[in-house]
């Protein structure tokens, strides 16, 4: 995917937090730490590995490819991805209002470890906390 189709992916999945730019996804894609993982033109994870920590940066599937495992595959290569470049925990922000992301890392292992209060800003100025979640991965995978 290039970072136009991650743009345009992105756009058609989000509202909050405001959906990132191809500027946004190139800057990213050129730093050697993050990593992405892609189901198709259905969906994408944007990961990012440094040192022993790595953190998930964005989750998107587009609407119509929604609650067919998509998000919940990628979110486990995002993990095993995690291990194999040196990772003992995974962290993550999430709109603290979207249950069904919050659904899916719970079910993945991930629990509450703080929140971001007032965090996100909606197209309206709203203003939406951020829940960050953390998870302790396992050992890195044998071969």
């Amino acid at each position: 995917m290039t970072p136009e189709t991650l743009a345009a992916l992105h756009a058609r999945s989000f509202r909050t937090p405001p959906p990132w730019t191809a500027a946004d996804f190139a800057g990213l894609l050129a730093d050697p730490l993050c990593f992405l993982l892609v189901e198709g033109d259905a969906g994408f994870l944007l990961g990012r590995a440094v040192a022993d920590e790595a953190e998930l940066l964005t989750l998107a599937v587009a609407p119509e490819a929604r609650r067919l495992g998509l998000g919940r595959r990628l979110v486990a290569r995002f993990l095993y991805q995690a291990r194999l470049r040196g990772a003992g925990r995974a962290l993550l922000e999430v709109a603290a209002d979207n249950a069904a992301a919050i659904a899916l890392y719970e079910s993945s292992g991930f629990h509450p470890a703080g929140t971001r209060k007032g965090y996100y800003r909606t197209d309206g100025g709203q203003r939406i906390d951020a829940l960050v979640m953390a998870r302790d991965l396992g050992p890195v995978p044998g071969p």
